[in-house]
């Protein structure tokens, strides 16, 4: 018997990433996915003023570091909750305030910087050659993110998107793009172009039915896929007093599952939907989200003789 360990959207929290460099140990796994949206999506200045003292305004809250301990402290909470973080003085923050491109650039050296780290810690901490290590983008991450992961496929780290790659004896395609989002995210397409880009990665497959579809984006009309609505300002709309959740997920990856049938859909993206489902005979399965409290989510896939005997949700 075989397992793998399945976890999605840790979206730049060295947190979660720490824990997930534990599984291993943990649950006696023989592979670990750590699939879609792997970057942070804000920078937090703490600001040194003239007395001294460094302030910085993060989890709704202004706070005033005396010691540099305190912003210490502080500097790895925010990063341990996904952000990235800048020490700078006023004149640095008016700097950033009055040009966008900079901080566009500043933000993406950051985002390398970190995923390099991490990778670095993976080959620190996991021994991969008894353990094989899977890390793939989502839609919200930038596309020279692909190119730090691929710097180290040459260390042993697999890279596989726009390949069949074989995990614990079991072909698996991969699909980073999702359907449109409200967000305008890097890798987003409409249906139609999802549905092609997904045909021509099944045409890889010798069997699709004995394999693994790992696709960021959950089926429509799932457990998976449930989000709350938005209205035109990308607020969420309430219905009395409560918040309304609609079906986001991609259809073309629901009818690619209902008609291949795979052994197992792997999917991410919708951070408030995460369970299990099914799609027709295929289990399919969300881990879901909450990297911003330092929750690592994640599902233990068993697999034996090429096939999926049994999978359970852990959380911590």
């Amino acid at each position: 018997m075989k397992k793998l360990f399945f976890s999605v959207d840790v979206h730049g929290a060295n947190s979660v990433w720490r824990k997930w460099l534990k599984v291993p140990d943990m649950y006696d796994v023989d592979a670990l996915l750590l699939c879609g949206d792997l970057t942070g999506k804000s920078l937090v200045p703490i600001i040194k003023n003239k007395k001294g003292f460094n302030r910085a305004f993060y989890f709704g809250k202004n706070w005033m570091l005396k010691t540099d301990k305190e912003t210490n402290e502080m500097e790895k909470r925010i990063q341990d909750s996904g952000a990235y973080t800048l020490r700078c003085d006023e004149d640095r923050v008016n700097e950033l305030q009055n040009d966008p491109a900079q901080v566009e650039k500043l933000m993406l050296k950051m985002i390398k910087d970190r995923m390099a780290q991490w990778i670095e810690l993976i080959l620190e901490k996991i021994d991969i050659s008894k353990v094989d290590v899977i890390v793939m983008p989502g839609n919200d991450d930038d596309w020279e993110v692909d190119d730090v992961i691929q710097s180290y496929t040459d260390k042993g780290i697999i890279w596989c998107l726009d390949e069949v790659v074989n995990v614990l004896g079991i072909p698996m395609i991969s699909l980073a793009y999702v359907n449109p989002t409200p967000w305008d995210t890097p890798r987003e397409e409409k249906e139609k172009a999802l549905a092609k880009r997904i045909k021509k990665l099944v045409k890889k497959l010798d069997d699709p039915s004995k394999s693994i579809f790992n696709f960021h984006p959950p089926p429509f009309n799932t457990m998976l896929d449930l989000a709350p609505e938005l209205d035109a300002n990308k607020k969420p709309v309430t219905v009395a007093g409560q918040v309304n959740f609609v079906h986001v997920g991609s259809k073309s990856v629901y009818k690619a599952l209902k008609k291949h049938q795979p052994l197992i859909g792997l999917h991410g993206h919708i951070h408030e939907s995460f369970g299990h489902d099914k799609v027709g005979n295929t289990p399919v399965v969300n881990p879901g989200s909450e990297y911003g409290e330092g929750i690592l989510r994640g599902y233990v896939i068993e697999i034996n003789n090429k096939t999926i005997r049994n999978y359970w949700k852990v959380e911590g």
